[in-house]
């Protein structure tokens, strides 16, 4: 089963999915409700009409007809809405039947055995009615009069299918007759199925609303980890400095953005201690070496040209200078962890410091293939000292892990606002596995011969922070069989 990942996504359907069950839920009771009071008001006027067809009264056809025309307006419906009566007498001869009562409806179940609680005859019940119940005239309303104060008779209520149809049948069974009354539901019907689409309309826009809000409070409610995921993108060694300000933020986020707060503090603070002693320790050995390497440089004259002793201290000489070579690049990186490295800076060709490094290329390298293809005036701004040493890194990795007999590549143009100076040469593959760290410190490459390169793994490392101390950066370029690529990004002037 596939799981949402979003957090606000879920917030959003599982919000939608309440609200449209609730909505549902609510609908359908709802409507059943209406529908059921729609016919309980029509069961209640369809009582009232039978009450009145039980009281005794003349049993002509035309007393039926003009009833009939009478109920539409007595129950409260529309005239075109099919109304059916049938009157039977007590020996079970219809008396009267509408044009529109349906054939196939049955209602015999529906008159009980007896009349239950029936109207007594008025003395002057002879087969007619009596004056105060004639039949009112054209124009003349039709109100049911005030009944006596007797038991009801027996009315029976149920709904029916019909000649295609549903009908509401009430039926009573007086001394004299049996009367059904039946009225179509349809017109009920369709104004159930009105307010059915309209809830099928309402509802999917009612649950786009809900899904909206529910998405815009869960982003409002997780503004506090957005902007922890967007000081956590900036925490870097230049960015240990800053802190996530609580302001109005929830309650229930304050305790993390403290909590984020208090882990950039402690960050911060064991950083500083670990860069200021780094730098301290490499200032304090450049005093030391220094004084070693002039001993050493010392003795060396003193001692027989060509002696063992003399052999030694070359060597001895040779690792001081190498060690005095990794203390100041130390020291440089402690400068750039602590953003404090000094830069001159001035105008700098770097067309005219490439071409100088090329011959030197061809001096210490005569057996490479040596190719340029340098743009003229390449001026950038920045510390020349520091660049060059950047390119001279660049270079001496370039001839250090060359293969035999093979080249160098030199490549410099202007792109956009920026300098590009890449510099490729042929060798072995680089592991994958040693792409993503080969810029880190003391970080060096396996070799992949028995050749031992020297090295200390600080000078890539280094370049770099030099590089991005400029506004720059350098990378190591695509991986293409064969070669390896470094390209160094400066802002052009």
């Amino acid at each position: 089963m596939l799981k949402l990942r979003s957090f606000r996504i879920r917030i959003a359907l599982v919000s939608a999915i309440l609200a449209g069950s609730a909505l549902v839920g609510f609908g359908v009771i709802s409507w059943w409700l209406i529908y059921n009071a729609k016919v309980s008001r029509l069961d209640g006027a369809l009582k009232i009409q039978l009450m009145r067809t039980a009281r005794p009264r003349g049993e002509n056809q035309n007393r039926w007809e003009f009833y009939e025309t009478r109920l539409p307006r007595g129950l409260q419906i529309q005239a075109q809405t099919p109304i059916g009566i049938l009157v039977i007498d007590k020996n079970g001869n219809t008396i009267y039947q509408s044009q529109s009562w349906a054939t196939d409806l049955k209602v015999n179940n529906l008159w009980s055995s007896r009349a239950q609680g029936s109207y007594p005859l008025p003395p002057n019940d002879e087969g007619r009615l009596s004056e105060t119940e004639q039949e009112p005239s054209a124009g003349q309303g039709f109100e049911p009069e005030r009944l006596p104060n007797i038991p009801p008779p027996n009315i029976r209520l149920a709904t029916k299918r019909a000649s295609g149809d549903t009908w509401r049948v009430g039926a009573i069974n007086s001394p004299r007759h049996r009367v059904a009354i039946a009225v179509s539901l349809q017109a009920i019907d369709q104004e159930m199925v009105g307010i059915g689409s309209i809830f099928l309309i309402s509802l999917p826009i009612v649950l786009i609303l809900i899904a909206g809000g529910a998405w815009w409070l869960s982003g409002t409610a997780l503004s506090p980890i957005e902007r922890l995921t967007t000081a956590i993108r900036q925490v870097t060694v230049k960015g240990l400095e800053q802190r996530v300000e609580i302001g109005a933020t929830d309650i229930e986020f304050v305790e993390l953005i403290q909590v984020f707060n208090q882990m950039l503090e402690r960050l911060e603070r064991n950083f500083k201690q670990a860069s200021r002693f780094s730098g301290d320790a490499a200032h304090e050995l450049k005093t030391p070496l220094t004084i070693l390497q002039g001993e050493l440089e010392r003795a060396m004259q003193q001692a027989e040209s060509g002696s063992e002793v003399q052999q030694s201290l070359g060597s001895l000489l040779d690792e001081v200078h190498r060690l005095s070579a990794i203390v100041r690049k130390l020291l440089l990186l402690s400068l750039a962890d602590a953003g404090q490295m000094s830069l001159h800076l001035i105008e700098v060709n770097l067309s005219h410091l490439l071409i100088e490094m090329t011959e030197d290329i061809e001096m210490l390298a005569p057996e490479l293939d040596v190719q340029t293809d340098i743009a003229p005036k390449l001026l950038v701004k920045g510390d020349r000292d520091l660049l060059v040493q950047v390119l001279q890194n660049l270079i001496s990795n370039a001839i250090k892990y060359n293969l035999p007999n093979g080249w160098i590549k030199i490549q410099a143009y202007r792109q956009g606002t920026n300098v590009s100076v890449t510099i490729t040469n042929c060798s072995k593959d680089i592991p994958v596995n040693e792409r993503d760290r080969i810029f880190d410190r003391f970080h060096r490459v396996a070799p992949t011969s028995t050749h031992k390169i020297e090295g200390t793994g600080l000078g890539l490392s280094l370049a770099r922070e030099i590089a991005r101390s400029h506004g720059g950066d350098l990378k190591l370029g695509q991986t293409i069989p064969g070669q390896t690529a470094f390209t160094l990004t400066l802002r052009s002037t």
